[in-house]
């Protein structure tokens, strides 16, 4: 399959697309496109993110709770008068190394929980998969919210999850973290993802959608417990 065929496959046909992926492993290029688009999006969305983030700690008396004063004080000032190395931090090198995890790390988790199942499979078919199955996620799924970020001007409550029908929720609450996890384009993936990883690990489909969907819910169980033991990412 050329990479075309691969790319619009995961949308029309994803069972038979990624299984001709995981026979023939390919990454490199889904990598490169997905890094690439990736690294665009970051660059557009994180000086909104920034400044909703200034204007959350000055107008929300909770957080300035939970953080203390001096805490507060700290991060306003840094972002109101950033260093150009903080700048260069945040808009290029955290997103550069939080996506390069996002791209890599997780198969390393689906060939382990893989071996629940099968001796099946390798880490370069898991990879191959996984970032092909992504192309939902990241290039779908960005493309609408960086569309809603540029409309509203701002990163708070855009989301493509359950807490959509909750627009009062903040974006703070609990609530609202939990809901966020159930993203429709990550359900989407994950999915999807399952046609692959039934056949690199020679597994039933169904074994394989609950091995695709306990990584989702691995993920967002942590993404969770995190936000509730570090304030900053609430």
């Amino acid at each position: 399959m050329n990479f075309f065929n691969r790319f619009q496959g995961i949308f029309f046909s994803p069972q038979s697309t990624l299984k001709a992926v995981s026979e023939k492993p390919v990454w490199v290029d889904a990598f490169i496109l997905l890094l690439i688009l990736l690294t665009v999006y970051s660059t557009i969305v994180v000086p909104y993110a920034l400044k909703d983030r200034l204007q959350n700690l000055k107008i929300n008396v909770e957080l300035q709770e939970r953080l203390g004063k001096e805490s507060v004080d700290r991060q306003i000032e840094m972002l109101e008068n950033p260093s150009q190395f903080l700048v260069i931090l945040t808009k290029y090198i955290i997103p550069l190394i939080a996506n390069l995890i996002g791209l890599f790390v997780p198969s390393l988790f689906l060939l382990a929980l893989g071996r629940l199942f099968s001796t099946e499979g390798n880490y370069k078919q898991v990879l191959s998969v996984y970032l092909h199955a992504s192309f939902v996620d990241k290039i779908a799924g960005n493309a609408l919210r960086l569309i809603l970020i540029l409309i509203r001007k701002s990163v708070m409550q855009t989301t493509t999850s359950l807490a959509l029908f909750f627009p009062k929720l903040a974006i703070t609450s609990a609530a609202f973290t939990i809901l966020s996890q159930f993203d429709f384009f990550q359900l989407w993936l994950f999915g999807i993802l399952s046609y692959g990883l039934s056949s690199l690990f020679k597994i039933e489909l169904k074994k394989a959608l609950i091995l695709s969907y306990l990584l989702w819910f691995l993920k967002s169980l942590f993404y969770i417990v995190s936000s509730f033991i570090s304030p900053q990412l609430r």
